[in-house]
């Protein structure tokens, strides 16, 4: 992992925080992605007294916008040199039922969570490429796409959500086939709900649509985990690590579950 530079979205908070230090103390060079550069910049700081002599910088982008993301990958690109790792980590969920679901928010869950998965493959994927075709010694590419357990089952009033994530699981299994002799592997993960401000946010629109306080709506989201809890961030990063770190170059076009077990019960 020493020196490999790796490129996280949704990098600000969450289980994006989370994947960039795990992936900062296995010796990774960071970039750093998100739509505000003043979270992003809190982060870089708050890593940097974590792990001494880190290389990290931010590059903000709506990864909705092809040309934002293009301009902050060229970035990355000057600064760190290609990108060996790319973690797809950036989305956003909000709950209507169908009848609702307007084309708005239909476009807007797909071209956040989905289309923005696509910009970023396709903006890194050449250099990464090139990266990892160097004869006899080129730097293995790895690319994780942060899903949910939405791409692997449904659930109520998130129509456009789970239709974006399992999309986000078949551009995984598609890509994957197409990358398997080059160096490159492609894999997703699948967390449940996860100790995030996406769940929190969950939270709150139960509250107020029920009537039963955030404690209760914490706890009814919780207990579709078998283990009756919530998937914490680090547990997400570790697996990103794992998927990243030598040894696992056969997992490829993989969505893993990170649930306590709820896609088995």
């Amino acid at each position: 992992m020493q020196d490999r530079h790796a490129l996280i979205t949704g990098a600000g908070s969450g289980i994006g925080a989370a994947i960039a230090l795990q992936l900062a103390q296995a010796g990774c060079r960071l970039t750093l992605c998100g739509r505000s550069q003043e979270r992003l910049q809190r982060q870089a700081e708050a890593l940097r007294a974590q792990v001494p002599h880190l290389a990290v910088r931010i590059a903000p982008m709506d990864v909705s916008d092809m040309a934002s993301v293009q301009a902050a990958v060229q970035q990355a690109h000057a600064s760190l040199g290609a990108v060996n790792i790319l973690v797809n980590n950036a989305g956003q969920a909000h709950s209507q039922p169908f009848a609702k679901t307007d084309a708005t928010l239909w476009h807007q869950m797909l071209n956040v969570n989905l289309t923005g998965t696509y910009h970023c493959i396709q903006a890194v994927l050449p250099g990464m490429l090139e990266a990892a075709s160097v004869p006899g010694g080129g730097t293995p590419g790895r690319i994780v796409n942060i899903a949910s357990t939405a791409g692997l089952k449904g659930y109520a009033y998130v129509s456009a959500y789970v239709a974006a994530k399992h999309g986000v699981v078949g551009l995984t299994k598609a890509l994957a086939l197409e990358l398997a002799r080059k160096g490159v592997t492609v894999n997703a993960l699948c967390p449940g709900y996860t100790d995030t401000d996406i769940v929190q946010e969950a939270v709150h629109n139960i509250s107020a649509k029920t009537g039963k306080s955030e404690t209760e709506a914490r706890q009814a989201l919780a207990t579709r985990n078998p283990q009756q809890r919530l998937v914490q961030p680090h547990e997400v990063a570790r697996s990103v690590l794992w998927l990243c770190a030598a040894g696992s170059d056969a997992i490829n076009g993989q969505a893993i579950a990170i649930d306590g077990g709820e896609m088995v019960a």
